[in-house]
């Protein structure tokens, strides 16, 4: 049971990564996913580009930095979950 509770939280925090997306920009994404069949390689280089932005739009750094966050049972540094902080 608690293997699933984890699987939903991790489902829903991937979900609220992918709607930083425009509906348009979704859609393009799983057709470059589609379209690589999961290998960059199988891109032009116009779309790995473009693949490459809609992702960092999604910011998976703090994604993997929530998903470790919700499983460790202890507190862990922020900046090691989400990086330095952003000189202004």
């Amino acid at each position: 049971m608690l293997k699933l509770l984890v699987a939903a939280e991790l489902l829903m925090l991937a979900r609220d990564h992918v709607l930083w997306l425009t509906p348009q920009e979704r859609r393009r994404l799983f057709t470059l996913v589609r379209l690589g069949r999961g290998r960059r390689r199988n891109l032009t280089d116009s779309e790995r580009l473009e693949l490459a932005t809609l992702i960092a739009k999604m910011e998976p750094r703090m994604f993997a930095g929530e998903t470790v966050e919700k499983l460790s049972p202890l507190p862990l540094p922020r900046r090691l979950l989400y990086g330095p902080r952003r000189r202004r």
